[in-house]
């Protein structure tokens, strides 16, 4: 930065290590992420993506190092996780604790318009993901982290849910952290990419 200061930083994780059933799973990462930037971390399967990504949420304890988030954070998972017996517009309401006229306005920037009443099993898969982003985005976070939220759609609706997510991530102005295994997504949404590799694994450049 001009002034020589130091760029704002919305989340900034220093991890030495993590293990799980006396296995090293991870090492020495150090990941950050910035103001309006989508970091997009990939890597074979299994190799510890997810697991990252629940240190960043919250999810997942024991491990050596450091976290700092700043502000409200929010998180798409593979699933879209929806409650069957609840309406679209509760689905938003009652997790996040938004208005009925946010959850509503959030439907509809999500192509979603008119069908708050309705409920998840009236939905496609790939509606059902665009009420999880919906939902996610309810809460206006500073930091979203989106697990693989694409998977198991066919590839014209990949790209239409990855256009989809890049104009509400402008329009809001959402630092993002995205795990795929995909490095078309990774290469077509993010600012910046990394890869696990190694066993326990690592961080490297993408």
């Amino acid at each position: 930065m001009p002034d020589g200061s130091a760029p704002p930083v919305v989340a900034r994780l220093e991890l030495a290590s993590f293990s799980r059933g006396g296995r090293a799973v991870l090492r020495d990462v150090t990941l950050t992420v910035h103001p309006g930037q989508t970091l997009a971390l990939v890597g074979p399967s299994g190799i510890g993506k997810t697991t990252l990504l629940r240190i960043f949420a919250g999810l997942e304890d024991g491990f050596e190092g450091t976290l700092h988030v700043a502000g409200r954070m929010a998180v798409v998972f593979q699933e879209p996780a929806l409650l069957p017996w609840r309406s679209l517009r509760d689905n938003i309401c009652l997790p996040t604790g938004a208005p009925p006229d946010v959850a509503e306005a959030m439907l509809a920037e999500v192509g979603l318009a008119g069908r708050d009443g309705d409920y998840p099993g009236q939905l496609s898969l790939g509606q059902q993901r665009r009420v999880a982003l919906a939902r996610a985005f309810a809460v206006a976070p500073d930091l979203l982290l989106l697990d693989e939220p694409f998977v198991s759609l066919d590839a014209a609706l990949v790209r239409e849910m990855m256009d989809l997510f890049l104009r509400l991530r402008d329009r809001h102005g959402v630092a993002t952290l995205f795990v795929t295994h995909d490095a078309g997504e990774a290469s077509y949404l993010a600012d910046r990419i990394v890869r696990l590799d190694g066993s326990p694994a690592t961080v490297v450049p993408g």
